[in-house]
C-alpha cells in the first residue's frame, strides 16, 4: 500500500512539472577571459540603453529617470513623461531612429496612465533631445485599456532594415483575454512606420475590429527584441510561466501560442495547457526549462569577442548571469554562462565601440573588456 501511495505521489509531482526540453543543449560553465568595468553606478534598475553619435549613452531607469551618461558622469534629462511605476511597469526601452543624425528622433516605451481605466499600460512615444531635455514629444501608440495589475508590460523596441519600428507589449496578466484576441491590445508585437502610422501591409489591416498595428500575437511578456544582423529578421525572447521561456523569430501575422500552448506550468503548479504544439501556431526555436527569466538580448558582431561573434547574449534575471546562446543559422547549438553571479541582468547591448554593455540591477552599467 505504501508503495502504491509513493508511486501516485511521484506521478503527481512529475505531472506538475514543466515540460523538459528533450533536445536541450548542455549549459557550459563560464571561461572568464574578460574583465568587467563599471561605466556608471547608482542606477537601481537600468532598462534601456542607447548611444548618441558622440558615443555618450542614454539609459532609462525603471522609476522614471532618463540619464544622459558622458565620461562616467550622469545627468538627468528633463521633461520625461510621468510613468506608471508599478510592478514591472515604469520607464522601459529607448532606441534612436536609424537616421538619427539627420532627424534626431528618439523612441521610448513606458507604462502610462493615459487613456481608459485605472492603472497603466504600455505606451510608445518619440521625442528629441535638446539641452538635456526632451522636446517635440509625440505620442505614437498607447495600449489600452489600463489595468492596475503590475505584471507584463514588455517592452522592447527595434527597427528593421526597411525602417519599420517594432515594439512589444506583454499581456498584462490577462492571459486568457488579451494574447489571442487581435481586437485587443497586449500580448502582441506591433509594427509601425517611424511616424507612428500603420503600414498598409500590416497583417490585420482592414480586419473588422482589429488593432491594425499588430504584427504578431500570442505573446506572454517579450523583454527581448532584436534584429538578426545577417538575415534582417526580428527575434524576440519572452518570459514563460514556470518554465517555457522562449526565443522566437517573428513572422507577419503569426500566432505564438500563449496560452493555448506552453512548455511551462502556472506558478502554483497547475496546468495552463496540456499542449506544447498545435497546427497554425509557431514553435519557438528554443525554450528554457527551468525558466531563466530572460531580459535583454543582443547579437554579437565585430571582432572584439571572437568566440562570441555571430551568437546571442541573453540576460537572466533569475540566475543572475549572462547566457551565451551559440547559433548555427537559426539553430541553437550551445550555451554558456557569462558573468556568473553578476546580479539581475536587466539588459545587454553592444555599443558602437564594439564592446558589450550590461545593465545590472543595483550596480548600473558595466562593460565587458576581453583579456
Amino acid at each position: 500500500m505504501n508503495k502504491i501511495k509513493l508511486f501516485v505521489l511521484s506521478f503527481i509531482i512529475y505531472s506538475c512539472q514543466a515540460q523538459p526540453n528533450p533536445n536541450d543543449v548542455a549549459l557550459q560553465d563560464e571561461v572568464k577571459n574578460y574583465t568587467l568595468e563599471t561605466v556608471v553606478d547608482g542606477i537601481p534598475i537600468p532598462w534601456g540603453m542607447a548611444w548618441l553619435p558622440d558615443r555618450s549613452m542614454l539609459v532609462t531607469e525603471k522609476s522614471g529617470i532618463l540619464y544622459h551618461i558622458k565620461n562616467g558622469a550622469k545627468t538627468e534629462v528633463k521633461n520625461v513623461p510621468a510613468v506608471y511605476n508599478r510592478g514591472q511597469g515604469g520607464l522601459l526601452d529607448i532606441v534612436l531612429h536609424p537616421d538619427y543624425a539627420e532627424n534626431g528622433w528618439i523612441y521610448i516605451t513606458y507604462a502610462s496612465t493615459e487613456g481608459e481605466g485605472e492603472g497603466g499600460n504600455t505606451k510608445l512615444i518619440r521625442a528629441k533631445l535638446e539641452n538635456e531635455s526632451l522636446t517635440q514629444i509625440e505620442s505614437l501608440y498607447k495600449c489600452g485599456p489600463n489595468t492596475t495589475k503590475g505584471q507584463h508590460f514588455g517592452s522592447k523596441i527595434v527597427f528593421d532594415n526597411d525602417g519599420y519600428l517594432y515594439f512589444s507589449a506583454g499581456e498584462r496578466g490577462a492571459e486568457f483575454v488579451n494574447p489571442q484576441d487581435i481586437t485587443r491590445d497586449n500580448g502582441k508585437i506591433y509594427r509601425l512606420n517611424a511616424d507612428g502610422s500603420v503600414p498598409a501591409d500590416n497583417p490585420f489591416v482592414g480586419k473588422p475590429g482589429a488593432k491594425e498595428a499588430i504584427y504578431s500575437y500570442g505573446h506572454r511578456n517579450p523583454q527581448g527584441l532584436v534584429k538578426n544582423p545577417v538575415t534582417g529578421a526580428i527575434w524576440d525572447h519572452e518570459h514563460g510561466p514556470k518554465g517555457g521561456d522562449e526565443i522566437n523569430i517573428i513572422k507577419k501575422g503569426a500566432n505564438y501560442g500563449w496560452p493555448i500552448v506552453t512548455y511551462g506550468i502556472d506558478y502554483d503548479g497547475t496546468t495552463i495547457s496540456d499542449k506544447t504544439q498545435k497546427p497554425g501556431i509557431e514553435d519557438p526555436i528554443y525554450y528554457w526549462v527551468p525558466s531563466i527569466a530572460p531580459c535583454g538580448m543582443t547579437f554579437v558582431t565585430g571582432d572584439k569577442y571572437p568566440q562570441w561573434k555571430g551568437h546571442l547574449l541573453v540576460g537572466s534575471l533569475k540566475f543572475q548571469y549572462l547566457q551565451l546562446v551559440k547559433l548555427d543559422g537559426d539553430k541553437i547549438i550551445g550555451r554558456q554562462k557569462i558573468a556568473t553571479d553578476i546580479g539581475r541582468v536587466r539588459n545587454v547591448a553592444q555599443g558602437p565601440d564594439g564592446f558589450v554593455y550590461l545593465g545590472v540591477e543595483g550596480k548600473g552599467i558595466l562593460k565587458i573588456i576581453p583579456n
